[in-house]
């Protein structure tokens, strides 16, 4: 008895140390998880819904968050509050971001005409303010409603965007559904199974879909992208690659306008969305770094012209193409076609990021690299009355984890911002 009860505990550590990256996929499996999971009959934190957590999103971080973690690491999307400190950045490296970059807020001053400036970085500026209150995620206090919509930003939470109990799915035929046919494991993923007659898988993340209520009922598209399996993981020698699609009326710009109706209507002076590329793809294709369009990517991580910090949609709803170009083992980092979107999440991370309204990179300044390093605190190269203005409170390390840990030799010794991966005017 002893000898099966010790084989039983070698076999379960062994699950546990290859399973962990798994570990998502088999609690939620594309649909709605064990119910003991979040719910508690007996003794429940929160009374309405009977909650492990005091709220809907606190009760997610009880498994996304975990405190003592050294990151970046499965499926965790929040870093505890004791493991973020002063010139330390948050560890996930999730696509969507890692919500603790909301907890930092960042102090700076520099000399304008003669006169001492000191400027305040809200921590809340980085992305979208869950409210989880276990974890000290509280609402934005500036955007009391969606930009561009009228969600309330008491409201917003991760049950908001991502359907607890799954109820979307991916059919045989590749048509979508809420019903109707049992779904058997997740579909976000580059070696999810491919359902069969009378079966379905999850759609991408679980997120909200056309029958989901908790945006009172105003999602009308279901969300198109396949991720590989291992997601969250530092980018410092290959890059993760996400690959979106767009087909129809299931676009990114329409799933997010969900909440932002109004950021992109016609008729606003703003950025294309949703839009096909045309002669920018080539642009796209052609860019290395500043002052570089040889498309020569000899050092850039992976050696291809896809670059995650600027994704785009393709132009395909075909989930055995897109689950090919998200496999790690393909290496597939080929650019856009001309037919192939831009997307929000072109320029924006879903969760949360180390730039101000949640984008993939930095705008504050027209480097990004300066003198062959970051443009953090640490840097010689910043210097002058204005430095302030230029590493905005952060350090080197800062700014290199916002990038997900890319060497900056990456980039020219004089990196501009990466909107010219589209526009190349540098």
């Amino acid at each position: 008895m002893k000898v099966v009860r010790l084989s039983l505990v070698i076999v379960a550590t062994a699950l546990l140390t290859i399973g962990l990256s798994a570990m998502a996929n088999a609690f939620h499996s594309g649909g709605v998880a064990e119910c003991e999971g979040c719910h508690s009959m007996h003794a429940p934190k929160a009374s309405n819904y009977l909650l492990v957590g005091s709220d809907p999103s606190s009760t997610c971080l009880t498994c996304h968050e975990h405190a003592g973690d050294t990151g970046p690491s499965s499926y965790h999307i929040s870093t505890a509050d004791a493991d973020l400190g002063t010139g330390t950045a948050p560890l996930q490296r999730t696509p969507g971001g890692d919500f603790g970059w909301l907890k930092k807020t960042y102090n700076y001053t520099y000399t304008s005409g003669g006169e001492t400036v000191s400027e305040t970085e809200e921590g809340q500026t980085h992305g979208h303010n869950i409210v989880a209150l276990d974890n000290n995620y509280v609402a934005d206090t500036t955007n009391t409603v969606s930009p561009g919509g009228s969600y309330s930003a008491t409201d917003l939470g991760c049950a908001s965007c991502h359907d607890p109990h799954g109820q979307g799915r991916r059919l045989s035929d590749g048509s979508y559904a809420t019903t109707g046919a049992p779904i058997i494991a997740s579909g976000s993923y580059h070696n999810s199974p491919t359902p069969g007659v009378g079966e379905a898988v999850g759609i991408y993340r679980l997120l909200g879909s056309p029958a989901y209520d908790a945006m009172d009922g105003v999602f009308t598209s279901y969300p198109i992208a396949i991720s590989p399996s291992s997601y969250n993981r530092t980018e410092d020698t290959s890059q993760t690659r996400v690959a979106y699609g767009a087909t129809g009326t299931n676009t990114w710009g329409n799933w997010c306008a969900s909440c932002h109706q109004a950021m992109h209507s016609s008729g606003n002076i703003v950025h294309p969305v949703d839009e096909s590329l045309g002669d920018v793809a080539t642009s796209y294709g052609n860019y290395v770094k500043s002052g570089d369009l040889s498309g020569n990517f000899g050092s850039v991580p992976g050696g291809g012209p896809y670059l995650s910090l600027v994704p785009f949609a393709e132009n395909t709803g075909d989930f055995a193409l897109l689950a090919n170009h998200a496999n790690p083992a393909n290496n597939y980092l080929n650019g856009p076609g001309t037919s192939d979107k831009v997307m929000c999440l072109s320029c924006h991370r879903a969760h949360a990021s180390g730039f101000v309204h949640g984008l993939r990179f930095d705008l504050g300044y027209e480097f990004m690299v300066k003198g062959g390093d970051y443009i953090g605190s640490d840097n010689p190269a910043i210097t002058g009355s204005r430095a302030g203005a230029q590493h905005r409170g952060r350090t080197i390390a800062e700014w290199k984890a916002a990038y997900y840990d890319r060497p900056a030799t990456t980039f020219a010794t004089y990196q501009r911002v990466l909107c010219n991966k589209c526009h190349a005017k540098d």
